[in-house]
């Protein structure tokens, strides 16, 4: 673990567990020259530290990426979500981290939790200040049902469409992953007037090349979860792993991290890849890409809509009013356009990947505030 630390962080790496539940889990705070740490909260059978050290470190770009002041953080728990005992892990965990939270971090929601496990983290800590993304009921900021997250993808298909000229309307995509942050995008690019001609869950995938029916996806989904792929019956079905080589203009990476490596970075057909998912692809893919011509917006773009909303919800913590939803959408808007136009350009001007050209602009941001804070050596 040692050997992972370099001149951006981690600052401070927390492994925890109780006996008694069996939770086991990590917190890691990447770098806090911009803010307090912030990211987060996943829960999954195979979660590593290294994993958790790596999304922290995506935190800290992402943050820098759009310019909100706050700093990467991640913390994961090895645990099965859909387990009887979820909310005794939970509040497992929360009172092993009551040193770091809510004063160094604050719990959000990510793959495996939801707005309700947000209000359990939050009630174990006592009080409004130890997670963001709880429901709508106590005051929160409701991320997976709003969609925020998806609706941030889905301006940066938009915006990247715009850059070489194209009209979303006539575009056709397809989404790999259909949860909180696929779903989502679906919904939103079907506004803009895209055809989505596949998607696909952990159960199986679609394929339509003529369109998929997204509201009737999304009821399924409703009543179904992963296995609506079960119960449309107007496409074909195709095996996990098709979406991504289906002919599509875009594609939106929406589910797990690794899935886009150098095989895959050669054969998928899309002309634009936005990645819904963090960590989607290795640095060697994103140079085939590149090469390709395969435009790239890069993770800690384009599915930044989640910490803007979460930036929103950490100054609602404390205030007795609800947030401005309407205020939240302009902003992603606004933000992630930009940023995925300044990332297209820089890529373009420097001949350099996308996810190279934007990271360095984040790390310019932090650097320059560690610089002020007296953090780098003189």
């Amino acid at each position: 673990m040692l050997d992972s630390i370099d001149e951006w962080g981690p600052e401070k790496v927390v492994c925890v567990s109780d006996r008694r539940t069996g939770m086991r889990g990590v917190l890691v705070i990447d770098n806090t020259a911009r803010g307090m740490g912030k990211g987060g909260t996943r829960m999954s059978p195979t979660v590593s530290t290294t994993e958790v050290m790596r999304l922290a470190r995506n935190m800290t770009w992402k943050w820098a990426g759009v310019d909100l002041f706050y700093g990467g953080a991640k913390a994961g728990i090895r645990a099965d979500p859909h387990a009887s005992d979820k909310e005794q892990v939970l509040r497992a965990f929360a009172r092993a981290l009551h040193n770091e939270v809510p004063k160094e971090y604050v719990f959000g929601l990510d793959v495996g939790l939801t707005e309700d496990d947000a209000a359990i983290l939050e009630d174990e800590i006592g009080g409004r200040g130890g997670a963001v993304g709880t429901p709508y009921a106590l005051g929160g900021l409701p991320y997976d049902q709003l969609g925020v997250t998806g609706y941030g993808v889905a301006e940066t298909v938009d915006a990247a469409a715009q850059y070489i000229g194209r009209d979303t309307a006539s575009l056709t995509v397809s989404i790999q992953g259909f949860g909180a942050v696929g779903a989502a995008t679906a919904r939103r690019l079907a506004d803009l007037g895209a055809t989505i001609v596949a998607i696909s869950t952990s159960q199986g995938g679609l394929h339509n090349p003529d369109g998929l029916d997204v509201e009737q996806l999304l009821k399924e989904r409703d009543r179904h979860g992963d296995a609506l792929v079960n119960h449309y019956s107007a496409a074909k079905p195709i095996a996990c792993g098709e979406e991504i080589t289906v002919p599509a203009d875009v594609l939106v990476p929406a589910a797990l991290q690794d899935v886009i490596d150098d095989h895959m970075a050669r054969a998928l057909p899309a002309a634009i890849v936005v990645e819904g998912a963090n960590l989607p692809s290795s640095p060697s893919a994103q140079e085939i890409l590149r090469e390709r011509g395969v435009l790239v917006v890069p993770d800690f773009i384009a599915n930044a809509g989640g910490v803007v909303a979460a930036a929103v919800a950490m100054d609602s913590r404390t205030s007795g009013m609800r947030p401005d939803t309407a205020s939240v959408f302009t902003n992603i808007s606004t933000k992630l356009r930009a940023g995925t136009h300044d990332a297209l350009e820089m890529s373009a001007r420097d001949g350099v990947t996308t996810h190279q050209a934007a990271r360095h602009a984040a790390q310019l941001r932090v650097a320059e505030a560690m610089a002020l804070r007296g953090r780098l050596p003189r």
